[in-house]
C-alpha cells in the first residue's frame, strides 16, 4: 500500500470517527430534557399496564425488532421485563395486511386491531417522510397512545405531526442516524428502568 493510499483511508476513518461522535454529541446535549420527559411519560404507561409497539422500514425496521427485544428481555440481570412488540415481526401478517388492503398503510390495520390507549406508539423514520410511519403515528395519537418519532435530516413533516415526542438527529449520513437512534433507545430503555426504581414519580 502506498504513502498516499495509507494516508487517503486514514482521513476516511478519521472522517467517519468525527461524524459518528461529534453528532451524536450535538443531539445528545440538545436532546437531554426531552429525552428524560419521554422516558418518565413512557415508563407511567408502562406503570399504567400500557406496552411498547414499534415499527419502521427497512433497516429501521430491524431497530423495531432491536427496541422490543430490549423490552421483553432485559440484558442486565435484575431488570424488569416490559411488554413490547415490533409491527414488522411477523412477516405473514405484514404481508397479508399489504396484499388485503393498501399496501402502503400495514402499520394503520395492525395498530387499529392491537393497539389501546394506554400504549406507546414509536416509529422510526431516515427522514420523516415515510408516509407510512407518519400516518400510523398520527393514528396512535388519535387511540390517545403516547407518541414517539425518531427520525434524521431535516426531520420532514413529523416534528410538525403533534406528536408527544419526536427526536431528529440533524445529520444527513444515514450510518450516524441509525447509530444514534440505537443509542437513543438504549437511553431510554435505561431511563424508564431508573423510573421505576422511584414508582413515587409514576403515579
Amino acid at each position: 500500500m502506498s504513502r498516499a493510499t495509507h494516508l487517503d483511508l486514514k482521513a476516511v476513518v478519521e472522517a467517519r470517527f468525527r461524524q459518528s461522535t461529534t453528532v451524536p454529541e450535538i443531539f445528545f446535549n440538545a436532546q437531554a430534557t426531552n429525552i428524560a420527559e419521554a422516558c418518565w411519560a413512557m415508563a407511567r404507561r408502562f406503570h399504567q399496564g400500557g406496552r411498547l409497539i414499534a415499527f419502521g422500514n427497512g433497516a429501521w425496521a430491524t431497530d423495531a425488532h432491536h427496541v422490543a427485544v430490549e423490552f421483553v428481555h432485559p440484558v442486565i440481570v435484575g431488570k424488569r421485563a416490559l411488554p413490547a412488540l415490533a409491527l414488522t415481526n411477523d412477516s405473514a401478517t405484514l404481508s397479508g395486511l399489504m396484499a388485503g388492503g393498501r399496501a402502503d398503510m400495514p402499520y394503520i390495520r395492525q395498530l387499529h386491531a392491537l393497539a389501546r390507549a394506554q400504549d406507546i406508539a414509536l416509529g422510526y423514520t431516515l427522514d420523516g417522510r415515510d408516509e407510512n410511519v407518519q400516518a400510523a403515528l398520527t393514528f396512535a395519537r388519535k387511540l390517545e397512545l403516547l407518541t414517539i418519532g425518531l427520525a434524521g435530516r431535516d426531520g420532514g413533516t413529523l416534528p410538525q405531526s403533534g406528536l408527544d415526542f419526536c427526536f431528529v438527529v440533524p445529520t444527513q449520513d444515514p450510518l450516524v442516524i441509525q447509530e444514534t437512534h440505537e443509542t437513543l433507545y438504549h437511553v431510554l430503555w435505561e431511563l424508564v428502568h431508573i423510573f421505576f426504581e422511584h414508582e413515587g414519580l409514576l403515579t
